[in-house]
C-alpha cells in the first residue's frame, strides 16, 4: 500500500461532508447503544475478563480445539474442508457446487445461484468476484451488503456495510439499478428489497453464511443476525456453504453464552441480536458444508499479533476510534478497516499494510470498547515497528516505515519515560515550549516534515503536571464515587435476581417490539382465533398439535404444513406489514426472561419456515418453560439439526441507522403466553 495514496484517501475523506455526517451519526448512536447495553450487565467488567481468557486459551491450544470440532462436525452429518489460502477456497465452493442438478424452472444454461449472508470471510477471499467470472450469479442478500454489491463497492464497516452512505443515495441506487420510483423513506426501500430477495431465495441452489462462532465440544456453528436472511440462506437452498475462520472457536456452549452476551451489546446495543441460530446438522435433503480458512491464520498465531485472532468481530473499536469516525472504512482499502484492521490486515496480507497502523492516535479508546479486552494500542505499535511475525518476518519495514524525525522523537520519548525524574522535568520544558510555539491557541501545528503535520495538531502540554492537580480532597471524592458505583451495581443485580420471570419476559420482549398476549393453557385456541379474524387471515402455517384444529376449522380457517407457495412468499404487493395477510403459527420450546427471546428448533411441519417466512410469527408459550437466560437454555439445542433464539421481530440499521420493522424474516412476533 502506497503510504502517500492512502494519505490521499484520508484527505478526500475529510473533504467528504456528507461522510462526516454519516459517520458521525453512527459513532454516537453505536457507542451510545453499546454503553446503554452494557448498563443492563452489571458484572460486565469480570465478563470481558473470562471472554479475554475464554479465546486465549482457544488459541494457545487451536490444533486440539479444530480437531474436536472437526470430529463432532462430521459426527453429525456436516462435511468439513480445509483451505490453507483464498485460492483453495474458493476451490472448494466450485467442486461443491460443480454437479448440482438443473434449477426447477430455471432456464436451460443458466448457472448456479447464490444467496449470500454477511460474511467477512467471503470478502477476505473475494467469493464473489470468483465465483461471477466462472459465470454464476451470486446475490448479497444482507440490507447493507446489498446496496454496495449495486454499488460495486466494498462495506464500509463490519457490522454496517452502507455506513457511509445517507437514504437519497440509496434511493436513487434503488431507481437506476432496480426501476423502481425515486423514494427516500427508509421502510420503503426496505421493503422494496425484501421483495426482491424473496425470489432470490426461494430459487437459490448454494446459500452462504459466515460464521460468528463454532463449538468444539458439540461440532455446531452459530450465526448471529438480525434481517432474517443468516436463517434463509441456512434453511432453504439445498445446499449451506459456511465459510469459517480457524480460529472461530469456542470450547462449550457455556462459553458461547458468555461470548453471545458480550458480541450483541458490543456490535449493535442490543442484548441479543433478533436471529442468534445454532445449526448442528443438515436439515433432511439438504448438505452442509464448513470450510475451514487458515490464510495466513497459522503464521499471525505465531507472530506477536497473535492477541488479534482474540477478535470477535464486534466492529465496536472501529465505532470508538476517533480515526475511523473521521475517514472511515474505505479509507483503509482493505477486508477489515479500523484499529482491528490496521492489525490484522498487516498480519493476515503483509506488510505493504503495515501504514494503517499509523492512522491510529494511541487513545486507547478501541482497547476500552473491545468486549474480548484486546490490548490494540500494543499491537499497533508492533505493527508500526514491524515485530509482526517470527522468523522470516513478511511485516518487517525498515524502521518501522517511520521519518527520521520520528524515530528521533520516539527515542528521546522512550529514554525520558523510563526515567521517572527526567520524565517530570521534561513536562515542564515542554509546557514551555509549546506556549512559545501557540501562545494564543490550545493546539499547535505539527511541522510537515514529521509525517503528520499535513492533518494532525498537538495539543498544548498542561501547566501543571498531574501530580500537581490531584489533590488529595480529589482522590477521597474519587473513591467514594466509585465506591457507590458498586454499591449501585450490587442493587441492580439484587434487582434483577428479584424482578418475577414472566414480568421480566414480557418487559424484555416488548421493549425489542414484540407483542404478548396472556391466556390459559385451555383457551389457547380461541384467542389465536380472536387475533386472526382481526387481522382478516384465514390461512396460517401451523406446527402440527399446537392448536385444536377443528376449531380453526368452524372459525373457517386453513392450516397448511410445509413448502406452502402463499406462506412462503410472504411478501403481499402493496400491503404493508400493518395489514398482513401471512401468519405462521409454532410453539416455543422455552422463552428467556433476561432478552425476551423464545427458542424453535427443527422439527414436524416446518416449524422453522412457519417462524421465517411469514409476516406475522405466532407462537405460543407456557409460562413454566421461561427460563432466566441463554446459558440456561443453550443445552436444549443439542439434540436439534437447527435451532435459533428468536427476539422481537426481524430488524435492519442499514440505512442512515435507521431501526426499521420487518426485514426477510416477520416484521410482526407474538407472544401468546399461556399460564
Amino acid at each position: 500500500m502506497d503510504r502517500n495514496q492512502f494519505r490521499a484517501r484520508i484527505r478526500k475523506s475529510l473533504a467528504n461532508e456528507a461522510l462526516q455526517a454519516a459517520l458521525d451519526a453512527n459513532a454516537e448512536r453505536r457507542v451510545t447503544g453499546r454503553v446503554a447495553a452494557f448498563a443492563s450487565l452489571p458484572d460486565w467488567r469480570e465478563r470481558r475478563q473470562q471472554a479475554h481468557a475464554i479465546r486465549a486459551e482457544v488459541i494457545e491450544h487451536l490444533d486440539g480445539y479444530l480437531e474436536q470440532f472437526i470430529r463432532n462436525a462430521a459426527q453429525n452429518g456436516m462435511t468439513v474442508h480445509h483451505a490453507q489460502n483464498a485460492d483453495e477456497a474458493l476451490q472448494i465452493v466450485l467442486d461443491i457446487t460443480k454437479d448440482l442438478p438443473q434449477r426447477h424452472g430455471a432456464p436451460r444454461g443458466e448457472k448456479v445461484l447464490f444467496a449470500k449472508s454477511k460474511s467477512m470471510v467471503s470478502e477476505e477471499i473475494n467469493l464473489n468476484h470468483a465465483l461471477e467470472a466462472q459465470g454464476m450469479r451470486v446475490v448479497e442478500t444482507d440490507l447493507g451488503e446489498y446496496i454496495v454489491q449495486l454499488r460495486n463497492e466494498r462495506p464500509s464497516h463490519i457490522i454496517t456495510p452502507a455506513v457511509h452512505l445517507r437514504r437519497h443515495e440509496v434511493g436513487q441506487l434503488f431507481h437506476e439499478k432496480l426501476g423502481v420510483p425515486y423514494t427516500d423513506d427508509i421502510p420503503t426501500m426496505t421493503n422494496t428489497a425484501r421483495k426482491i430477495l424473496r425470489e432470490v431465495f426461494l430459487t437459490a441452489d448454494v446459500g452462504v453464511s459466515g460464521v460468528n462462532f463454532g463449538v468444539a465440544e458439540t461440532g455446531g456453528i452459530c450465526l448471529v443476525t438480525n434481517e432474517g436472511n443468516g436463517r434463509m440462506v441456512t434453511t432453504l437452498p439445498p445446499v449451506h456453504i459456511a465459510l469459517m475462520g480457524m480460529e472461530r472457536l469456542v470450547r462449550t456452549l457455556d462459553d458461547l453464552a458468555l461470548l453471545l452476551s458480550l458480541l450483541p451489546r458490543s456490535a449493535t446495543g442490543q442484548k441479543l441480536s433478533a436471529y442468534t441460530q445454532i445449526i448442528h446438522k443438515p436439515l433432511p435433503g439438504q448438505q452442509r458444508h464448513i470450510i475451514l480458512l487458515d490464510n495466513g491464520r497459522s503464521r499471525l498465531r505465531h507472530s506477536p499479533l497473535r492477541e488479534s485472532l482474540y477478535c470477535i468481530r464486534c466492529g465496536a473499536c472501529l465505532n470508538a476510534c476517533p480515526v475511523f469516525r473521521e475517514i472511515g472504512g474505505h479509507a483503509y482499502d482493505s477486508v477489515y478497516p479500523g484499529p482491528i484492521g490496521s492489525v490484522i490486515s498487516a498480519g493476515l496480507f503483509g506488510s505493504e499494510f503495515v501504514p494503517l497502523a499509523q492512522a491510529s492516535s494511541l487513545c486507547g479508546a478501541c482497547k476500552e470498547a473491545c468486549p474480548v479486552d484486546i490490548d490494540l494500542p500494543k499491537l499497533l505499535v508492533r505493527v508500526r515497528a514491524g515485530a509482526a511475525s517470527v522468523n522470516s518476518d513478511p511485516l518487517s519495514v525498515r524502521d518501522g516505515g517511520l521519518s527520521w524525525i520520528s524515530r528521533l522523537f520516539l527515542k528521546t520519548y522512550s529514554r525520558l519515560a523510563t526515567h521517572p525524574r527526567l520524565f517530570a522535568i521534561s513536562q515542564k520544558f515542554a509546557s514551555l515550549g509549546t506556549f512559545l510555539l501557540s501562545p494564543f491557541s490550545g493546539y499547535v501545528r505539527l511541522p510537515a516534515f514529521t509525517g503528520w503535520g499535513y492533518s494532525k495538531d498537538l495539543p498544548r502540554f498542561a501547566g501543571k503536571t498531574f501530580r500537581e492537580r490531584f489533590h488529595r480532597q480529589e482522590a477521597n471524592d474519587a473513591q467514594i464515587s466509585f465506591a457507590r458505583r458498586d454499591e449501585i451495581l450490587r442493587e441492580t443485580q439484587v434487582s434483577a435476581i428479584q424482578k418475577d420471570k414472566v414480568a421480566q419476559f414480557i418487559e424484555e420482549l416488548t421493549r425489542v417490539n414484540g407483542q404478548v398476549i396472556r391466556t390459559s393453557k385451555e383457551d389457547v385456541t380461541n384467542k389465536v382465533v380472536e387475533f386472526l379474524q382481526t387481522r382478516g387471515i384465514h390461512r396460517i402455517h401451523l406446527e402440527p398439535n399446537v392448536l385444536d384444529e377443528d376449531v380453526l376449522q368452524r372459525a373457517g380457517i386453513t392450516v397448511s404444513r410445509e413448502r406452502d407457495p402463499e406462506i412462503r412468499v410472504g411478501v403481499t404487493p402493496h400491503v404493508s406489514f400493518q395489514h398482513s395477510e401471512t401468519c405462521g403459527v409454532t410453539k416455543a420450546l422455552c422463552g428467556l426472561a433476561d432478552t425476551g427471546s423464545v427458542l424453535e428448533a427443527d422439527g414436524e411441519g416446518g416449524k422453522l419456515l412457519a417462524s421465517l417466512l411469514p409476516e406475522i410469527h405466532l407462537t405460543i408459550l407456557h409460562t413454566s418453560e421461561i427460563y432466566p437466560s441463554l446459558k440456561d437454555a443453550l443445552p436444549l439445542t443439542r439434540n436439534t439439526k437447527s435451532a435459533v433464539f428468536i427476539t422481537g421481530p426481524s430488524r435492519t440499521g442499514d440505512i442512515e441507522m435507521s431501526h426499521t420493522i420487518g426485514v426477510h424474516g416477520p416484521g410482526e412476533v407474538i407472544v401468546f403466553l399461556a399460564a
